[in-house]
C-alpha cells in the first residue's frame, strides 16, 4: 500500500492539543503563580523578549533550557517545578513547591522569582496569587475555621468541587504583600492529575478574569469622550430642524463626529473582543470545576454573578453603545445629506426656471428686431426700387406717389420672405 501524504501541519497542530500538560502534584505543597502582561502592545509584541526572560530565570537556578520558539515549558527548577505559558496577550509563571510553610500564605513564598528579575519584567504583573495544598480535614468545621481567619468573609467564594474531589476558596483580594490567596484542601482518593488540574483552572479563572477587566477599565476611561459625543450629536440633530442656512456646517460637524466615533470604534475593538472571549473562558473553567455548595457559602458561580458579571455588562453596554451612537452619527449625516441635495436641487430648478424665462424674453426681443428690421429694410428697399423705377412713371404717365404705393407691399412682402428664411438657415 502506497503511503498517504500528510498535510504539512499534521503533526505539529496534534501535537497541540497535548502540549500543554496539567501539573502533578500533591497535598501538602504550595504553588507561586504570576501572570506578565508585556507592553504597550502585548498582541504584536515582540515575543522572543518573553523567552528570553524566561531563560534568565532558569538561568538563575541553573536549568536547561527550552528551544528557541517554545510556547510553553514544564521542568525541574532546582527544588521547585516551573510552569511557564506564552498567552497571545500574556506570559504565565506557575512555580510549584512539596513545602509547605509554617506561616499560611507566606510573602517569602514569592522570593522563589528573584528581585532583580522582577524587576526586568518586560511588562507588567496583571495578577499574582499563592496557593496553599492540603489534605482536607475530617471535619468541615475544621476548614471553615482557617478560611475565617485567611480571608474577608465578606469576599470569600468556597465550594466542593468535582463531586467532592477538594474544597477550593479565595476572597479574589489582593493582600498587603500583593497577591491573591487561593486554598486547596483535597480528599485523601484524590489523584494528583485531577489535583494538577484544579489548580490549573483556578490560575485560569483568576488569570482570564484579570485579563478581562482591563477592557473595563478601558471602557471607564473611554466614557466620559463617548459622553461628550452622544451630547454633541444631539445638539447637531436638534439643529437639522433649523434654518437651511446651517446645514452645510452641520453637516461637517457631524461629518467630524462620525470620524472620532470611528476612531474610537478602533481602538476599543480589540480590547473589547479579547474582554468577551476571557469573560467565556472565566466561565467555561468555573463551571468545569463542577461546584457544590460548601457549608451554604457562596461559590465561584455566585461570587462572579454578583461581582464580576456587573462589570462585564457594563463593558458590553458601553460596546452597544458606542455602536448605536456611530449608527446616529451616519444616520444623521445621511438625512442631512439628503436634505443639503434637495435644497440644492430646489435651487437648481429655480436657475433652469430663471434660464427659461430669460430665453423666452430674449426670443420675443428677438422677434421684435426681426419686426423692426423688416420695417427698416423694407423702408430703403422702397426708396431704392422708386429711385429705379421713377423713369418709368412719367412714361406710364403715373404719378412718384401711385409708383412708391404700388411697389410697397410687394417689396415688403419680399424683405419680410428674405428674412425669414435668412433666419430658418442660420437656425
Amino acid at each position: 500500500m502506497a503511503p498517504i501524504k500528510d498535510h504539512p501541519n499534521r503533526y505539529a497542530l496534534s501535537g497541540e492539543l497535548h502540549a500543554r500538560p496539567f501539573p502533578s502534584l500533591a497535598a501538602p505543597s504550595t504553588a507561586v503563580f504570576l501572570a506578565i502582561q508585556p507592553s504597550p502592545d502585548p498582541a504584536k509584541r515582540d515575543r522572543s523578549a518573553d523567552h528570553a526572560h524566561l531563560v534568565a530565570l532558569l538561568d538563575h537556578y541553573g536549568a536547561p533550557h527550552p528551544g528557541a520558539d517554545a510556547t510553553h515549558y514544564y521542568g525541574e527548577m532546582g527544588k521547585y517545578w516551573l510552569k511557564w505559558e506564552q498567552h497571545t496577550e500574556f506570559v504565565t509563571y506557575t512555580v510549584f513547591s512539596q513545602d509547605l510553610s509554617d506561616r499560611p500564605f507566606d510573602p517569602a513564598e514569592f522570593d522563589v522569582f528573584p528581585d532583580y528579575w522582577l524587576e526586568a519584567v518586560p511588562g507588567g504583573r496583571i495578577t499574582s496569587a499563592l496557593l496553599r495544598l492540603m489534605p482536607r480535614p475530617e471535619e468541615d468545621t475544621a476548614i471553615a475555621d482557617q478560611l475565617r481567619n485567611w480571608f474577608v468573609p465578606e469576599s470569600l467564594a468556597v465550594a466542593t468541587v468535582l463531586e467532592g474531589a477538594a474544597v477550593v476558596a479565595t476572597d479574589f483580594r489582593i493582600d498587603p504583600a500583593g497577591h491573591l490567596r487561593m486554598a486547596i484542601f483535597t480528599a485523601e482518593t484524590t489523584g494528583k492529575r485531577r489535583i494538577g488540574r484544579i489548580l490549573q483552572r483556578l490560575c485560569e479563572i483568576e488569570t482570564y478574569k484579570a485579563a478581562s477587566m482591563l477592557g473595563f477599565a478601558m471602557v471607564k476611561e473611554m466614557s466620559p469622550q463617548l459622553n461628550r459625543l452622544d451630547s454633541k450629536l444631539t445638539d447637531l440633530m436638534a439643529q437639522m430642524r433649523g434654518s437651511s442656512a446651517v446645514a452645510e456646517d452641520t453637516l461637517h460637524a457631524l461629518l467630524d463626529i462620525s470620524v472620532e466615533l470611528e476612531t474610537l470604534s478602533v481602538q476599543s475593538a480589540y480590547r473589547l473582543g479579547a474582554t468577551g472571549a476571557y469573560q467565556a473562558l472565566v466561565n467555561q473553567r468555573i463551571l468545569a470545576l463542577r461546584e457544590t455548595r460548601f457549608m451554604g457559602r457562596q461559590g465561584f458561580g455566585e461570587f462572579m454573578m454578583r461581582r464580576y458579571e456587573p462589570a462585564m455588562r457594563t463593558v458590553q453596554s458601553s460596546e452597544a453603545r458606542l455602536k448605536e451612537t456611530s449608527a446616529r452619527a451616519i444616520r444623521a449625516s445621511e438625512l442631512l445629506r439628503t436634505r443639503v441635495d434637495v435644497e440644492r436641487s430646489a435651487q437648481n430648478q429655480a436657475i433652469l426656471a430663471s434660464m427659461d424665462r430669460r430665453a423666452d424674453l430674449q426670443l420675443r426681443l428677438q422677434h421684435t428686431v426681426e419686426g423692426l428690421s423688416v420695417v427698416a429694410i423694407s423702408y430703403y428697399a422702397v426708396s431704392l426700387t422708386g429711385y429705379l423705377l421713377y423713369p418709368l412713371a412719367g412714361v406710364m404717365g403715373m404719378s412718384k406717389g401711385m409708383l412708391i404705393s404700388l411697389i410697397t407691399l410687394p417689396v415688403v412682402g419680399a424683405v419680410w420672405w428674405m428674412v425669414r428664411r435668412l433666419r430658418k438657415r442660420l437656425g
